[in-house]
């Protein structure tokens, strides 16, 4: 799973720069859960972690380059915001 998580956050800084390796990340790990989370209670059935990185690699292609915008509008997401002794690629 990790190498899954490293691949997919090594995809969304190349799509997005104004994050650091660290709030990458914590995108990759948010985008994963939350999906996982929202298709368990729509009753769906699970089909396995090669269908959730196959939705959270399209949402990192369409919209990872706009993500921190995404969190600066949302009052849930703004933690995210907080860049404080990130080190930056």
């Amino acid at each position: 799973m990790d190498k899954t998580f490293e691949v997919l956050t090594d995809l969304l800084l190349q799509k997005n720069e104004n994050l650091s390796y660290k709030r990458a990340r914590t995108w990759v790990e948010l985008l994963w859960e939350d999906f996982e989370a929202t298709y368990a209670k729509a009753g769906y059935e699970y089909k396995g972690k090669q269908m959730t990185e196959k939705i959270v690699r399209q949402w990192i292609e369409n919209y990872g380059e706009r993500i921190h915008e995404f969190a600066a509008r949302n009052e849930k997401y703004k933690h995210l915001l907080n860049t404080d002794g990130d080190l930056y690629h």
